[in-house]
């Protein structure tokens, strides 16, 4: 990227004017093209600082995935202000917690209360921004001013245990991290992205809003994703990458619609259970793509339509331009450079990275002698059963590889390996198909199994929560 179009208007007038007849967005009926978006987005703009929202002032949005949220999203980031999605999920307290955290100064949301807030300064609806504009050429003006180095967003994010945190990016920072990765996916002008990921999370907002603004692509979306739905979407707009969930791709190729869907636009790319058989590759052949919240997103990879070369086969690649990455002494994995995140709300910079730039990610890996990564999961996961360690990563890869598994977590449990696993097969069939691929020490002894994925607890932040998946698996074993 050039740091001409390192800020999100400078983004957004380009769009306009390189490729205006092209949809930037297509969700749940509704589009708008990069002319649509943009205009749109400035008449909000408009509105919003006729209504009190200044450069560097916190607003937060609490809406699922829209048109209108893209558009209101850019109305606040091309002034200047800095963007505060919130995920629908949150509880009224989880909810005013990250509103005091992030210090949000205004409030896109419906059915929000807002009572005992005092930092925000007006909550409105989704569509009950006041329609008072502010004249044009301010407008403008507040974006001549936006630098690559002026914050855009605050993301929050969190493990399985502890409080959210509230990770800052700016615009340079977020739109390189977003640029170094679009090759490994395969994003490029006229794809047409299939990204159901929430717009609050890094994986809606970085990998699908602004790679397809930055590459001048197409993202489709849905609010509430249904199999039926989607496959009509995907065949309907010819959808070329595929980029869900990997357990929605497998309800997807499960659903009795699919022997008969015509999806041969998808590129290989998306998904392998999607492909034709044999355009599917092998297990491991992929790499998996790797990164976090504070990258904004994929750090490592190669590319996603390509295998991985022989003896590389399960691991993540290689690190994107822009990122510098080594393992600690006690096999952590380190992260700096300039696509990184600025820091954590409330933090000051020594708490969160060392005096030479590194932030320790938490996760455990290896880096071999040609710099592929290797994931060997959450340090703060690991646990100890007869004296071994166990990765929960290792077990769930292991239980996700079996016919018919959906999703699978993994936690020790009183000292036992514990599985919630989404399935319709028998606890048996697991434990014994698991025995076969993992030791002894590694095997599941407690259970609980479900073909209701509705049923594995969460965060508000997307995540498995851990804890109260342990109380769920020792209920399980109560038989309460």
């Amino acid at each position: 990227m050039t740091p001409e179009a390192e800020t999100i208007p400078a983004l957004l007038a380009l769009r306009a004017k390189a490729d205006p007849d092209v949809r930037a967005i297509v969700a749940d009926g509704e589009s708008a093209t990069y002319a649509e978006l943009d205009a749109a987005s400035a008449a909000l703009a408009a509105r919003l600082v006729a209504a009190g929202v200044v450069k560097g002032g916190r607003v937060g949005l609490q809406a699922r995935n829209s048109v209108e949220w893209a558009v209101t999203a850019y109305a606040a980031l091309r002034i200047g202000a800095v963007l505060v999605p919130l995920s629908t999920l949150l509880r009224p307290p989880e909810l005013h917690a990250q509103l005091a955290t992030a210090n949000v100064s205004h409030l896109v949301a419906d059915g929000v209360d807002a009572a005992g807030l005092p930092s925000l300064r007006a909550v409105w609806r989704t569509d009950g921004i006041p329609e008072a504009a502010a004249p044009e050429a301010l407008v403008q003006a507040m974006e001549a001013r936006v630098r690559p180095a002026d914050d855009l967003v605050v993301l929050f994010t969190s493990g399985s245990t502890g409080p959210p945190k509230g990770v800052i990016h700016t615009h340079g920072g977020a739109i390189r991290a977003t640029a170094a990765g679009l090759d490994p996916r395969g994003v490029g002008p006229g794809e047409r992205l299939y990204v159901p990921m929430p717009f609050f999370w890094t994986g809606g907002f970085g990998t699908g809003l602004l790679a397809t603004l930055i590459a001048g692509a197409t993202l489709l979306t849905e609010a509430a994703p249904e199999p039926a739905r989607t496959l009509d979407l995907l065949q309907r707009e010819r959808v070329t990458l595929f980029r869900g969930w990997p357990d929605q791709a497998k309800q997807l190729a499960a659903h009795p619609a699919f022997a008969t869907a015509d999806l041969s636009s998808l590129g290989d790319g998306s998904l392998g259970d999607l492909l034709p058989p044999e355009r599917r590759p092998a297990p491991g052949a992929r790499p998996n793509l790797f990164g976090m919240t504070e990258t904004f997103g994929p750090y490592c990879g190669e590319r996603l339509d390509t295998d991985l070369p022989p003896g590389k086969h399960g691991s993540c690649g290689r690190p994107f331009p822009g990122t510098e990455v080594r393992i600690g002494d006690t096999g952590e994995i380190e992260v700096r450079g300039p696509n990184l995140f600025r820091g954590i709300c409330g933090r000051m910079r020594p708490s969160v990275f060392s005096a030479d730039g590194w932030y320790r990610t938490g996760d455990g890996g290896r880096l071999d002698v040609d710099g592929y990564l290797w994931f060997e999961g959450r340090l703060d996961d690991m646990f100890k059963v007869k004296g071994a360690s166990v990765y929960p990563s290792e077990v769930e890869a292991a239980l996700r590889a079996l016919d018919g598994v959906r999703q699978a977590h993994v936690t020790e449990v009183a000292g036992e390996v514990g599985a919630a696993v989404v399935t319709d097969a028998a606890p048996d069939s697991l434990a014994a198909a698991v025995r076969q691929r993992l030791s002894s020490f590694k095997a599941p002894t407690r259970w609980f199994v479900t073909a209701d994925p509705g049923r594995i607890p969460v965060t508000a932040t997307g995540k498995v929560d851990k804890a109260a998946l342990r109380a769920l698996l020792a209920a399980e074993e109560e038989g309460t």
